[in-house]
This record gives structure tokens, sequence and C-alpha cells, in this order.
């Protein structure tokens, strides 16, 4: 074992080396060497982020339509236990709604696992009461959802117009949006 002088210099730090410690109790030893090589996602703490998986999207995507549409911004994850959640981060740019000759035309985002829907992201964005173009920027969300599965995880974004005619768009001008997927120990 080796300490420093704690008379000495105090710039140095202390250094324990060491190759094998003695339980309490005296009836064996605890080997140091590459004990975090054992570290599995089964052992860390409730809370400790387990993997994360990223998506994106750069492209203009247009709707004219009430009927929600992928907007191209997708992420699968696979969880590697029932028990633990998925925190989703999704940032969507590039929001627009334009054209046509009504004035309660509006913008709807929604975030989905799967097919069904479980958050909505933006609902009657860029209502204005006028039929002019407007360019709303971004929207996002962060969302704890509890997937209770094993098996691949899909979420994605929807959007379409709501109420009027005219069009809705995101990712305008080809803008990047992002999806972000934590698994998180339960």
């Amino acid at each position: 074992i080796l300490f420093n002088n704690p008379y000495g210099d105090t710039g140095m730090t202390s250094k324990l080396k060491t190759d094998v410690l003695e339980t309490v109790s005296g009836s064996g030893t605890i080997a140091l060497t590459n004990q975090l090589s054992g570290m599995t996602s089964a052992s860390v703490p409730s809370g400790s982020v387990i993997q994360v998986v990223n998506g994106s999207t750069a492209q203009e995507v247009t709707s004219s339509s009430n009927t929600p549409a992928d907007t191209g911004l997708t992420a699968t994850i696979t969880p590697t236990s029932a028990s633990n959640y998925i925190l989703v981060d999704v940032k969507h740019t590039g929001l627009s709604k334009y054209g046509g000759s009504s004035a309660d035309t509006y913008f709807n985002l929604s975030l989905l696992r799967g097919a069904s829907v479980i958050a909505v992201i933006e609902a009657r964005a860029g209502y204005t009461n006028n039929s002019q173009y407007l360019f709303m920027g971004g929207s996002g969300i962060t969302f704890k959802d509890s997937p209770s599965s094993t098996s691949a995880v899909t979420y994605k974004t929807q959007f379409n117009r709501g109420n009027g005619n005219g069009n809705v768009r995101v990712g305008d001008v080809n803008s990047v949006a992002t999806i972000t997927l934590m698994e998180i120990k339960g």
C-alpha cells in the first residue's frame, strides 16, 4: 500500500494499490481485476441509462389532408427488460401552414408507438383565423413511455391539417428533425 506523505507536498493525491481485498469476516477475498467488465444492465441502479438510439430526417413533407401522415422521423429500440421505460425526445423543425381559402386551417403533430398515438405534440398549432402563410418554426416533446416489452419498439411522428383547406408542412427547406430514445432502468 502506497500513500502520499500527509505532511509533505499537498499537491499529490493518495493512491492505494492492491491486488486483493479480504472480506470483513476474513472468510474470502474479493478480486478487483476487470470488475467493470462484469457489469450488466441488470446490475446498474434504477434511473440509469441502459442504451440510446437516435434517428433524424431532413426532408420536406407536405400534406393537404386531415388524415395523419408520417413525417419521416422514426427510430426503433429493443428494451433489455419489460420493467424499464423509454424516454422519447422529439425535436421537429420547419412547421408551417399555407394556402387555401379557409381561415380555420391549423396543424396537428403526434408521437406514436407503433400505430398508436401516445402523445399529442401540437394540436391546433398555427391557428390564426386567416389563410396566410404561417411559419411556426419548431416544436418538440420529451415523453416517458412504458412499452412493457423486450421486443423491438418503433416510435415515429405523424402530422395532418386540421379543418379547412390548404397545406401543412414539416421540415420546411429540408430542416433537420431528431428523435432520441433512451432506455432507462426501472
